[in-house]
């Protein structure tokens, strides 16, 4: 069904272009949208001409037509005024509105088929069959786009994504929950992965502009077969999880660049909490005070460099050999080892992990 906004600047359009007043019922006589204020007792014309058998009707000095939708009537157009003029601007106007009928419901047709392509319901028969009678294709390279907004039901976000790629009709743009959006988008022979986080990277720029809170996007990988859109999607719900936990600092995160956050993440959290008790004996590595954490951290990013990490961190090499050398007398872990300092990154890694699923309990 069209929505009246869509009817009502349809019908501003062409008056705009014919100045002729319109206005658009429904079968019962309410007005969906107009140019103009309707005359008196127009329901009960509009209930007259509906039982009628003609299409259209010269009624109290206006021109009313009958808009049908696969031969089921939907809408009773009024043109005002009863020159030959004012017929052909209706029939035109009834035409169009007829067009838009047939251009909505293919979008919703291959809406609601999108839908059940990314959750797995359809049998693969199933898949092939509707996608030829939607005429979309079956074997170009796609990948899916998941966006997460702040807002529930945000139309406003979809809509932008819409403009964005709007003219990309191969696209497709859909939301399968109350905070997701999710862009089905076709890649050319040559694209590949720079051009998704460049593609990325615009939907954040234009999303940003009407949301001051935070957004999140997630990839999954490329498919070439449309039976495969499913496990992109799936990739692309795991990228948005995983990145949450071990990647709060960045707005895009893809499938592809998880590394070991995507293995974690399938741990079960017993296991998680025997590895923790296994190699710290109890304690927690995220129990340590802010400073013993900083230059763990600083540690890391720099590679297990003690010059360059107490150059960072404006502090005495010799400072950070002792913090270090406590830290080893406390866990057991030297982290200027490289096996010992895998062991404690994976560690805290665990750690944030099962702060995260105990988040979702609550």
């Amino acid at each position: 069904m069209i929505s009246n906004q869509i009817l009502q600047n349809t019908i501003e359009g062409l008056k705009a272009i014919t100045r002729i007043d319109l206005c658009v019922m429904d079968i019962d006589g309410k007005t969906l949208a107009s140019t103009f204020t309707e005359p008196d007792n127009c329901e009960n014309a509009v209930l007259a001409f509906v039982e009628s058998a003609a299409d259209s009707q010269v009624i109290q000095g206006y021109q009313f037509f009958k808009i049908f939708d696969e031969h089921q009537l939907e809408y009773v157009l009024l043109a005002n005024g009863g020159s030959d003029e004012v017929y052909m601007v209706g029939k035109i106007a009834a035409f169009q509105i007829q067009n838009l009928l047939v251009a909505y419901k293919e979008r919703f047709d291959k809406d609601n088929f999108i839908k059940n392509l990314l959750l797995d319901n359809l049998l693969l028969v199933d898949i092939y069959n509707r996608a030829k009678k939607l005429h979309i294709d079956t074997d170009v390279r796609r990948v899916i786009f998941l966006i997460e907004t702040p807002k529930e039901k945000d139309i406003s976000s979809l809509e932008h994504v819409r403009t964005l790629l709007g003219a990309k009709t191969k696209d497709f743009i859909t939301a399968v929950d109350e905070k997701n959006i999710i862009v089905v988008k076709e890649l050319g022979a040559q694209e590949g992965y720079p051009e998704m986080e460049k593609t990325a990277k615009e939907m954040l720029e234009v999303l940003k502009e009407e949301n001051d809170d935070d957004l999140h996007i997630a990839y999954g990988t490329i498919v070439s077969d449309i039976k495969e859109v499913s496990k992109s999607y799936k990739e692309a719900k795991l990228a948005l999880d995983v990145g949450k936990i071990f990647f709060d600092e960045k707005d895009i995160i893809a499938y592809n660049q998880l590394g070991i956050g995507r293995l974690i993440y399938q741990l079960p959290i017993p296991l998680c909490k025997m590895f923790i008790r296994e190699i710290f004996e109890g304690k927690s590595p995220d129990e340590f005070d802010e400073e013993t954490l900083t230059t763990i951290n600083k540690f890391f990013e720099n590679s297990l460099n003690v010059s360059e990490t107490s150059r960072q961190l404006y502090i005495h090499r010799n400072t950070l050999v002792y913090r270090l050398d406590k830290l080893q007398k406390s866990t057991g872990l030297d982290l200027r080892v490289f096996e010992d300092a895998i062991t404690f990154k994976i560690a805290l890694m665990v750690v944030k992990y099962m702060k995260y699923m105990e988040t979702l309990e609550y």
